[in-house]
């Protein structure tokens, strides 16, 4: 009995000694990675990490333009602890603050309040973590990010959690009373669960949500800049189309007087796919050089799909083999990527089959999951690279060692991918999947802009002419145009009622080649977002809202609360506010921020800081563009230019104020402009006398591939 009570006591000690040990906080100690950027680690250092895989170089003379701000966060309500070998960290939150980022979410845009576990998959339909892109970063509206460098299955509690010995405890509520009752309690912390031995971590300061995002993407490198036939439309053709049936697509296209500027070629162009050999299908392609050639004379591009599992079919095989893991993957062995043996292996394979001749781009896919798919977790590398670790870095390692290809024959690429993670804004991959929502498509694309990806809300098919277009003119204002028609051959104009519409939208993206490609130079360059939320958008004051949900013994036996969100409006560059109409609707509301705005077609005011509603008709994307605001645009065309063209610029000016624009531009081809081959023009409109005047400035005018005569618009003066 006296030994039963001793151990009894024993074990009542080590209890509490483990709940004080996890109560307790923890100093951090923090260093400067950057202007602006603090990191810390806890625990043992590990050989693969995030950053580590995407291996990119920050840009820290573009980190150093930005403010000096202080550490943002209060450093002692920071913790960080290993526990059990997993590692624990806590961040502070404040009343009101809200949470963005946190992988590339479909549903929801706030964070706040929910759980995620930050898992590489395919997404099935639900913002619990697993996703394209889980990438472990957020961004508050008090002005920080924190970034988690860890290639595991992080959990995260975005303020869940609530700690007993809380710094600031919720409000007791008796539910029986009280009718601010909550189903779930105030928490004022984000608690993060790392299962590894150790993790470093960072914050970022910044003047506001967008220098914040700014700083992550500069800290990876910056923004990608695509070759400007990739901001063309593109067109991936059915899986088992050969050489001639994608010739006639072309012609299809030209007849059809439609944009075309790359050729997306499906599994069907491998002799053998799910595995795949990577080596061209002679019944179907019995000349590749000739037909990737044939394309490049039309001024279009091949883009070829995909996935790295090899099959044992291909000459690759054997070589291969010792490189890759302990399973396989549709019967195709898995390459062990962090080797170097097998990035030669498959360079070598790639360069001679596909890019010395042309090819000039690729559709990684199949690298996010579902589980029954992938490798499982059990499976072994010959690296030691843990399965987990290989899910989470897998797609970005394909990315980096692809787009390095290119790169060293001076080439840009721009392609798709269904993996990414930290690092992946600086390479040039567009995020795509199979879920098919179009509002929550929209989402997607706002919430990319927080976490350093860029997604597409591709068109595959529709249930009417009225969806087939709003799904056109959506996928128009996004980082890629693309038509995915692998499975059922849909065309542009398939709906011939729209067709029309649907070509006007597509010109309307080519004509607007000079906006874009300035704004995706500003990614690259200061790390801005193309494509981004309105949180990112100074003068943007709209919050999340909670309305308080109906008691429903089945349907919501807590009440729980709904969250009313802006999730279906986002900006293209820094002037116009693209607001998507979806199937079945006549009207919509749009949320301006600060100043006056104008409607893009007309020039027209619509609003200053309001709400307005609208009913724009089916026939046009409602876009909206800043008081001052300049959009230099090119005449409409099917092809973007070659570097050798030299373009009429036209000039639109909107509003009542004097604005200015610094147009970029380059060869469009080509990585020289890290070399300072790449010209800078200041589009300029003064008000003098009551008139708008425009005016021109030219830096580096040999890489300025516009005439220097523009024809000026001034859309509202002119009303």
């Amino acid at each position: 009995m006296f030994l039963s009570f001793i151990l009894m006591l024993s074990f009542i000690s080590c209890d509490t000694v483990a709940q004080k040990k996890l109560n307790s906080t923890t100093e951090v100690t923090w260093e400067h990675s950057a202007h602006g950027i603090w990191r810390a680690s806890v625990g043992r250092t590990q050989s693969i990490s995030l950053l580590k895989a995407a291996d990119i170089s920050p840009n820290y003379e573009a980190i150093a333009t930005l403010s000096n701000p202080e550490f943002p966060l209060d450093k002692e309500k920071i913790s960080a602890e290993v526990i059990n070998g997993e590692t624990y960290l806590r961040f502070p939150l404040q009343k009101g603050e809200e949470l963005f980022g946190l992988g590339l979410n479909f549903k929801t845009h706030n964070q706040r309040g929910r759980i995620l576990k930050l898992h590489m998959d395919h997404y099935g339909n639900e913002d619990n973590g697993r996703s394209h892109a889980p990438v472990p970063f957020y961004v508050s509206t008090e002005g920080y990010g924190v970034l988690i460098d860890a290639a595991k299955y992080i959990q995260v509690y975005a303020g869940t959690g609530v700690r007993a010995e809380a710094d600031e405890p919720p409000v007791l509520h008796d539910r029986n009373t009280d009718s601010g009752w909550e189903a779930q309690p105030y928490s004022d912390a984000v608690e993060i669960l790392v299962p590894a031995d150790g993790t470093d971590f960072y914050v970022f300061g910044g003047d506001s949500m967008l220098e914040v995002v700014q700083r992550y993407n500069l800290f990876n490198g910056g923004g990608t800049l695509p070759p400007k036939w990739g901001l063309g439309f593109t067109q991936r053709v059915p899986t088992l189309f050969s050489a001639k049936d994608i010739e006639k697509e072309v012609a299809d296209f030209e007849s059809h007087d439609f944009p075309l500027d790359f050729i997306g070629v499906e599994p069907g162009w491998h002799t053998m796919a799910y595995p795949c050999t990577f080596e061209w299908e002679k019944s179907r392609f019995p000349h590749p050089e000739g037909f990737v050639q044939g394309l490049l004379d039309k001024g279009i591009r091949a883009n070829l799909w995909i996935n790295p599992y090899v099959s044992p079919k291909g000459s690759l095989y054997p070589r291969i083999k010792p490189f890759t893991g302990s399973h396989t993957v549709w019967n195709g062995i898995v390459p062990d990527f962090t080797l170097k043996e097998a990035k030669t292996l498959f360079k070598s394979h790639f360069m001679e089959n596909h890019i010395d001749i042309g090819v000039s781009g690729y559709k990684i896919d199949e690298v996010d999951g579902f589980d029954q798919w992938l490798w499982p977790d059990v499976a072994t590398f010959p690296s030691g690279t843990t399965a987990e670790e290989m899910r989470q870095i897998y797609g970005t390692i394909m990315q980096k060692m692809t787009a390095d290809w290119f790169k060293e024959k001076n080439q840009r690429t721009y392609g798709l991918v269904r993996a990414a993670n930290v690092g992946t804004n600086s390479l040039p991959y567009v995020i795509y999947n199979d879920y098919y929502s179009h509002k929550d498509f929209i989402t997607a694309l706002i919430n990319s802009s927080f976490i350093g990806v860029l997604w597409t809300p591709e068109v595959r098919a529709s249930g009417s002419a009225e969806e087939w277009l709003r799904r056109m003119q959506s996928v128009c204002f996004s980082p890629m145009a693309m038509l995915n028609a692998w499975a059922d051959g849909t065309k542009p104009w398939s709906f011939p009622e729209v067709e029309k519409e649907v070509r006007e939208v597509a010109r309307l993206r080519m004509q607007l080649l000079p906006y874009i490609y300035t704004a995706f130079a500003k990614y690259q360059q200061e790390g801005i977002p193309p494509f981004r939320a309105m949180q990112l958008v100074k003068g943007f004051s709209f919050k999340s809202e909670k309305v308080k949900g109906e008691l429903d013994g089945t349907a919501n036996p807590y009440a729980d609360a709904t969250i009313r969100e802006v999730k279906y409006q986002y900006m293209m560059g820094d002037d116009i506010l693209v607001a998507p109409m979806f199937t079945g609707e006549k009207t919509r509301q749009v949320i301006l921020p600060t100043g006056k705005w104008y409607d893009f077609y007309t020039g027209a005011f619509a609003g200053e800081q309001e709400i307005i509603t609208i009913a724009p008709g089916l026939d046009q994307i409602p876009l909206f563009v800043k008081d001052g605001g300049i959009i230099p645009m090119i005449t409409a065309r099917n092809r973007m230019p070659s570097a050798n063209e030299t373009l009429q610029l036209t000039v639109r000016h909107y509003g009542m104020a004097p604005g200015k624009f610094l147009l970029y531009d380059d060869d469009g081809t080509t990585f020289d402009y890290e070399k300072g081959k790449y010209s800078q023009a200041i589009l300029k409109v003064d008000k003098l006398n009551n008139e708008f005047k425009g005016s021109i400035k030219i830096d580096n005018k040999e890489y300025f591939n516009y005439k220097s005569e523009i024809n000026w618009e001034f859309m509202t003066q002119n009303k």
